[in-house]
């Protein structure tokens, strides 16, 4: 409890979480504090790119075997994942089909935000992590998508061509997501190129990195407490699942670290990111393939509970739970 407690206080008073926090402040006050749409958008890629690449970097030399099975395990847990969310959506808070399907794939796949923050919080207390982790991020964006189309019934009520029309524009969507390009991307250049690539490119992928996390996570906090105040239909008793569902999908990413051999910062990420949830490539990807969905719903609880709750919170948690489980 006391490791916890150490790191919680550390996380908290880091640049990156006040800066959030900063962000969150300005909203509940109704500040005029806003990121310009094209500055925000440059960061995003900035970060994808640079966490992709430092992902390929760290990967050479990596054991092959590994890898694949850490690969093939990602897919399994964000299949399986969403089917957990939509069980509890439906049985216990009663959920429509549609909409308990619709948060289950943003809690199946997973937030490249969170993992950026999680990262930069283990290497500032010199926890080391395996490279492929980067890879297995990108990978669990779409199979939760497709898990969480299945479970809503997504297509029933269409034609035939309409719904092959609509979901093979989904799924190239899917496939074409900016943030999985920039990840893959960066990783395989980062693979390519290794340490000779990383010397010619540190200052702007290692030194400015911070910065511009920093940066990004103010405008995430403006987003987040605004976000959450546009929802004011969500009922109360659905925010306990934007906690919930965190924490158990943390044990699920932990237990399956354990089970693959990850070092202590590895099973501490794949902890990660079995416990956060999408609100940038979901959302996009199911406003075309779920229209009737209720985005209010998902992305409320994904960015406004769910993010901040494993920033603030989760992060020394999983940590704390890591070294329990895996050890270091």
């Amino acid at each position: 409890m006391s490791d916890f407690i150490s790191l919680a206080a550390g996380n908290l008073i880091s640049p990156m979480i006040l800066c959030f926090a900063l962000g969150a402040i300005a909203a509940l006050l109704r500040s005029d504090l806003e990121i310009p749409e094209g500055a925000a958008r440059a960061l995003a890629i900035y970060l994808m790119f640079a966490i992709g690449f430092k992902g390929g970097t760290a990967m050479q030399g990596a054991a092959g075997g590994s890898v694949a099975l850490g690969l093939i395990a990602a897919l399994s847990l964000s299949f399986a994942q969403p089917l957990l969310a939509f069980l509890l959506l439906r049985g216990i808070w009663r959920l429509d089909r549609l909409n308990a399907g619709a948060i289950a794939a943003h809690y199946g796949s997973v937030s490249v935000v969170t993992f950026v923050t999680a990262a930069e919080f283990l290497r500032s207390r010199d926890v080391a992590f395996e490279g492929h982790l980067v890879a297995m991020l990108a990978l669990m964006e779409t199979p939760a998508i497709i898990s969480g189309l299945l479970l809503a019934g997504a297509g029933r009520s269409q034609s035939a061509g309409t719904a092959q029309h609509e979901h093979g524009s989904f799924l190239r969507e899917v496939l074409v997501n900016g943030s999985v390009m920039l990840l893959l991307g960066g990783f395989v250049i980062g693979w390519i190129t290794g340490d000779a690539g990383m010397v010619k490119v540190k200052p702007f992928v290692q030194d400015l990195f911070n910065g511009a996390l920093c940066l990004f996570l103010l405008d995430m906090g403006l987003v987040a407490v605004r976000q959450g105040r546009a929802a004011r239909g969500l009922k109360p008793t659905l925010l306990l699942f934007g906690i919930i569902m965190p924490l158990l999908g943390g044990a699920l990413g932990l237990g399956l670290g354990k089970l693959l051999g990850l070092s202590l910062g590895g099973a501490t990420l794949l902890a990660v990111l079995g416990a956060s949830a999408s609100y940038i490539a979901v959302p996009a990807a199911l406003r075309l393939a779920l229209p009737a969905a209720n985005p209010a719903l998902s992305v409320t609880l994904s960015l406004a509970v769910t993010f901040p709750f494993n920033v603030a919170i989760g992060l020394p948690l999983y940590l704390s739970a890591a070294r329990i489980v895996v050890g270091g």
